[in-house]
């Protein structure tokens, strides 16, 4: 994996805006850049990350069974690095926020071993943060 990973943009929908600032900013401790009455450019960990204003769009994901859960065939996230994703685990917690699937271990022994949380923004986009203890599992088969 390269070392100088660039940037992505991902755009996505959302139902409100202020709701939508307020979960990205102070939940997830995003920063913002640009935006008008329809969109708002997010921070997140260095990428670009857009929410739009499309409430009709704005909906839950359908879910697929990955290690025996429940997983929302459309999310995004970023991987962290494990003192983070505990911190953010920790966060989301004391905010309320409920888990779609709590923190926890996926593949503990096997080939991509990983820590994992699943949890919703107010518009109903799943969200996965991961953390590996050894980055070389990323791609591991």
């Amino acid at each position: 994996m390269s070392k100088n990973i660039p940037p992505f943009h991902l755009a996505f929908p959302v139902k409100d805006l202020k709701e939508t600032h307020t979960f990205y900013t102070e939940i997830l401790g995003c920063s913002t850049g640009r935006s008008s009455d329809h969109w708002i450019d997010f921070n997140m960990w260095g990428h670009q990350v857009v929410a739009h204003l499309s409430p009709d769009e704005a909906k839950e994901s359908a879910k697929g069974a990955v290690d025996g859960k429940g997983v929302p065939v459309r999310h995004f996230g970023v991987i962290l690095e494990m003192d983070e994703w505990e911190a953010l685990s920790k966060r989301v917690e004391e905010a309320g926020i409920e888990f779609i699937i709590e923190p926890y271990i996926r593949f503990k022994g096997e080939p991509g071993e990983q820590a994992t949380m699943f949890f919703l923004d107010p518009s109903g986009n799943a969200l996965e943060f991961k953390a590996f203890g050894d980055k070389s599992q990323i791609f591991a088969k």
